[in-house]
């Protein structure tokens, strides 16, 4: 059953993916402002396929923390282990900016929309041009009130798998001086790196509390230690039905 559903999802979000990148051209040329709002319609198709079709429940928590970080401009530092992860935050906040790699806006129908929608991409190899680059970005990102989506251990992880974290967010935090958000999920268990086989299940997406801006190493620990601790919470909710710990 897992493997139809898994094609059945594979074909569709192709095919949902191809027609709305074809699609995007006159926005591309004509209505650059609906750019976000076609980026944000895309992403919630292909997650409902997703839902639907391979029996996935999406269980968000602690969305009232994003209410705590001011609602406005702030850094979300969500774990990365799927595709689904740069999908939902189009979807939970207004305004998202992901940080992502420079070559992705050289993908054909997608990378020019990436761009429209006010994604930042930016050139990993270029070393210290790159934080001076990603540190321009999130002036201009923070003075036109986004959110920003960056992924502290700069690439895809398998649940449970532990890497040092790049220290851009910590950079980004004292340059702007904005709250740090951090996120925990169990996304790879459903949708991995590069799988083809998606999976049914409970996939929990959990939002906690603000860090204050503070100095590199303290920041990057806080977060590794924030990350840990919603973590174990998914195991407690899984276990409670219906108000009742079964």
């Amino acid at each position: 059953m897992a493997l139809l559903r898994s094609i059945l999802f594979n074909v569709m979000a192709f095919v949902l993916t191809l027609i709305m990148g074809v699609g995007a051209f006159p926005i591309r040329w004509f209505a650059k402002r609906l750019a976000l709002p076609y980026a944000k319609l895309w992403s919630r198709l292909v997650l409902m396929l997703f839902r639907d079709i391979c029996g996935v429940e999406v269980r968000i928590t602690g969305l009232e923390n994003l209410a705590v970080a001011g609602g406005g401009a702030m850094l979300i530092a969500p774990q990365h282990q799927s595709a689904f992860d740069t999908l939902i935050w189009m979807l939970l906040v207004p305004y998202p900016s992901y940080v992502m790699k420079g070559e992705l806006r050289r993908i054909p129908l997608l990378g020019p929309m990436l761009i429209l929608a006010g994604m930042m991409p930016i050139e990993r190899a270029a070393g210290a041009k790159a934080m001076r680059a990603l540190l321009s970005e999130t002036e201009k990102a923070v003075a036109a009130g986004k959110q920003i989506i960056i992924f502290p251990e700069g690439t895809r992880t398998a649940p449970g798998e532990h890497v040092a974290l790049k220290p851009g967010i910590a950079a980004m935090a004292a340059h702007a001086k904005l709250p740090v958000v951090p996120v925990a999920t169990n996304s790879g268990l459903f949708w991995g790196r590069n799988a083809f086989l998606k999976r049914s299940g409970v996939l929990h997406v959990a939002i906690g509390a603000p860090l204050a801006p503070m100095n590199r190493k303290l920041l990057l620990g806080e977060i590794e230690k924030s990350w840990r601790g919603l973590e174990q919470d998914f195991a407690v909710q899984d276990r409670i039905v219906d108000g009742k710990v079964v």
